[in-house]
């Protein structure tokens, strides 16, 4: 018997004799290792034709501090996706499978800049460090994009679980994060986080040890880490996908749009009937989903 399957046993009789709340953070664990179970095994990932990968560029003196930037054939004034990977603020790569593979596929042909950064983690670094560690990686982006051909004042922060929590709070109060010296970015692509609020989800944290280790008993400190308490009227225009397949992330993301409409920011929530893992590794494979989000790309590029 495979180590996966019986892990996934294990979790199942877990998940038999817990409490309902318990029980449902189980089961969304054991979805994932389901999920692990089917993607393959870590390899470099072809790129379309053309296109080349520039590894491991430094944005600070820590190891986990560093991007890799994914090149078109021919870049002129390329607009750039910076993506945010996830992993419970405690694990994760910015080459996982299922991270670059399709969006690289769809999106360098159409002439973008694909960015996959990584950032400090758990227990070294705290979620807020990590939007720190994120928002330096961007301007280290933005201030070299001319050695890309690349255009600094054409970003779009794209993130997924965690990675979603990162981007959402940085674009819900960019002031707080991001130098006055460069370009805002355009918009933020949210894909499925259940962190929107903080202390809504720390009341009844879907995966408890994940959320406890990432935002810890601090209520002023779950308030300083939520993109819906630290939303101003100067936010980012908002992309939040999300899994209805999951309790939190649909309405977490309603709720976010409604309160950035009374600021007058404009957001919009995706639903989709995917996994939490889908709506990250299948982004970028033909489908209407991926139809939808690189509109809503586009539609935030200047003319």
């Amino acid at each position: 018997m495979s180590l996966l399957r019986t892990l996934a046993l294990l979790m199942l009789a877990l998940a038999a004799c817990a409490p309902p709340l318990a029980a449902q953070g189980l089961r969304e664990r054991l979805q994932q290792v389901r999920e692990a179970s089917r993607r393959p095994a870590a390899r470099p990932a072809p790129l379309p034709e053309g296109a080349r990968a520039l590894g491991d560029i430094a944005y600070g003196s820590d190891p986990r501090q560093r991007l890799d930037v994914y090149l078109p054939a021919q870049p002129r004034n390329a607009p750039i996706l910076f993506f945010v990977h996830g992993g419970g603020w405690a694990n994760g790569n910015k080459d996982n499978p299922g991270v670059v593979e399709h969006k690289a596929a769809h999106w360098l042909p159409k002439g973008y800049v694909l960015v996959s950064a990584n950032y400090r983690m758990l227990p070294d670094a705290d979620p807020l460090v990590q939007a720190q560690d994120v928002a330096a990686a961007l301007a280290t982006v933005q201030r070299r994009a001319a050695e890309w051909n690349a255009d600094p004042a054409r970003v779009v922060l794209m993130g997924h679980s965690a990675g979603a929590h990162l981007v959402a709070l940085i674009g819900a109060a960019p002031a707080r994060w991001l130098p006055r010296d460069l370009p805002r970015p355009l918009g933020v692509v949210s894909l499925d986080s259940a962190a929107m609020d903080v202390p809504q989800s720390m009341q009844r944290p879907p995966l408890p040890g994940v959320y406890r280790k990432a935002f810890g008993s601090d209520p002023a400190f779950w308030e300083s880490a939520s993109p819906w308490h630290q939303l101003t009227g100067q936010a980012l225009p908002m992309l939040m996908v999300c899994s209805t397949r999951r309790a939190d992330p649909c309405p977490q993301a309603e709720a976010m749009k409604t309160k950035a409409a009374g600021l007058g920011v404009p957001m919009r929530v995706l639903p989709q009937a995917l996994s939490h893992g889908q709506i990250n590794h299948t982004l970028g494979e033909a489908s209407a989903y991926t139809e939808a989000v690189d509109a809503y790309i586009a539609g935030l590029l200047p003319r």
